[in-house]
């Protein structure tokens, strides 16, 4: 393998970055050319790219670097007679074939002189001619592929007579040695690059995008077919046709196929697909032949199923455990863990002196004097209800008075004060369930202050009781 063949650049077609041509022998040691191009992070397989007919590796460049950002590593070539390889015949504007046992085993030689740099598992994607070759492939026995997406597949020819006399005449050129001539008189020279008018993209950007590497290097152009391909075309899409012969491919296969294509049959790839065993169609509404030359809404129905056929078959690599969040993990597990340990002490210094536990809490942060404030306000309650009891002792002004005193925070030292009035319903354990009920009353006063004093006169009775 010669690591000395180009890649060809445009301002408008750049090559993406980490990628090679070389040249490599084909059948019969013909001269071929290839590209191999590597993402930048750990590959989790690798595209095999074929395109169709006329068309050079340098046209799918932008194809290539979705794949590469996508982490696949992506080979792509160029068939026998197209592109920088061997043409057929003299005139390398003719696009020749004898048959498509030479492309098949050009096809094998790639993959051999490549097998060693492409991680596995292998996609296969092809477009029209490329995509009948790669199938053709899969079903004569290449079984190292995981998947294919075939995109607007050469699977029948739409051509200007019915089939039957289509194959007649071209039986009838080739018994007269015309193999070699343009058919019906095509032109000899490339084909028209004017935009208007052409049935390939509805996508203005990337027609002239192609034609700008034709006019960088005329090498790359290609010219109308012989009677030659096109009886390597009726062949190859009749030997496709049959459903034994689908059969034999059990790997998913997905075409894509152009609703407006007017070269390629797309019933016959709607055919194929249900032949296949693990086949799936997929109508690109409004698009013309070359898909992924499109515009991008027509050609993003095309990624979507790469996506998808990718996902599956060669899903992304698990990524590794990243270090940094660990150590900050680590760094905050003993903030939490204080932040209760010094809500325990604070409850209990609250419990044995009020004043002691503010001593505390103005040396800790603002977020954890919040607790300590709630925690003996809670406790009111319960000296609350001793409160209540002396009114019900004392007289009815007294009541009042001790009302008017709750509302104050100054009633937390009168309750602290007197620690043996605190004591007697401790002792009462039992009669706990009333003096809970009573704290209930005492809010009501708060509200309402008549009925206050009415209902402190109902409830001496009840002191009486207890």
């Amino acid at each position: 393998m010669d690591d000395d063949a180009p890649l060809i650049e445009t301002a408008e077609a750049r090559a993406p970055p980490g990628g090679a041509a070389a040249w490599y022998a084909g059948a019969g040691g013909a001269k071929l050319r290839a590209a191999l191009f590597a993402p930048q992070r750990r590959p989790r397989g690798s595209i095999i790219l074929s395109g169709g007919r006329t068309e050079p590796i340098e046209k799918y460049y932008e194809f290539i670097g979705e794949c590469l950002d996508r982490g696949f590593v992506v080979l792509a070539h160029d068939w026998r007679g197209q592109g920088l390889s061997k043409r057929e015949l003299p005139d390398p504007l003719k696009g020749h074939a004898r048959g498509f046992r030479p492309y098949l085993d050009d096809f094998r030689a790639l993959l051999e002189a490549y097998e060693d740099r492409l991680p596995k598992p292998w996609i296969a994607v092809g477009h029209s001619m490329g995509g009948c070759l790669t199938l053709l492939a899969m079903a004569q026995g290449e079984a190292r592929f995981a998947a294919a997406l075939l995109s607007a597949p050469m699977l029948g020819l739409r051509t200007p007579f019915p089939l039957m006399m289509s194959r007649m005449l071209t039986s009838a050129n080739l018994l007269a040695g015309r193999g070699s001539v343009y058919t019906l008189g095509g032109p000899g020279k490339p084909f028209d690059s004017t935009f208007e008018g052409n049935v390939l993209t509805h996508d203005a950007r990337r027609h002239a995008r192609t034609w700008s590497l034709v006019a960088a290097e005329p090498k790359l152009a290609l010219g109308a077919p012989t009677w030659g391909w096109i009886d390597f075309g009726l062949r190859a899409t009749a030997y496709l046709a049959r459903p034994e012969t689908l059969r034999k491919v059990t790997v998913p296969v997905v075409i894509v196929s152009a609703e407006e294509d007017q070269l390629i049959d797309t019933a016959a790839q709607a055919a194929a697909a249900r032949h296949l065993p693990q086949g799936k169609f997929i109508n690109v509404p409004g698009a013309y032949h070359e898909i992924l030359m499109e515009t991008d809404p027509m050609r993003n129905i095309l990624l979507r199923a790469f996506d998808a056929l990718t996902g599956r078959a060669a899903p992304p690599p698990a990524e590794p455990p990243k270090p940094a969040p660990a150590p900050a993990a680590a760094a905050l597990a003993p903030a939490p863990a204080a932040a209760p340990a010094a809500s325990k002490p604070a409850s209990a210094t609250a419990a044995a002196k009020p004043t002691a536990a503010s001593k505390p809490a103005a040396s800790k942060p603002a977020v954890e004097r919040k607790p300590t404030m709630k925690k003996p306000a809670a406790k009111k309650p319960a000296a609350k209800p001793a409160a209540a009891k002396k009114p019900a002792a004392a007289k009815k002004p007294a009541a009042k008075k001790t009302a008017a005193k709750k509302a104050p925070a100054k009633a937390k030292p009168a309750a602290a004060k007197k620690p043996a009035v605190a004591k007697k319903p401790a002792a009462k354990k039992p009669a706990a369930r009333k003096p809970a009920a009573k704290p209930a009353a005492a809010k009501k006063p708060a509200t309402v202050k008549k009925p206050a004093a009415k209902k402190s006169a109902a409830k001496k009775p009840a002191a009486k009781k207890a």
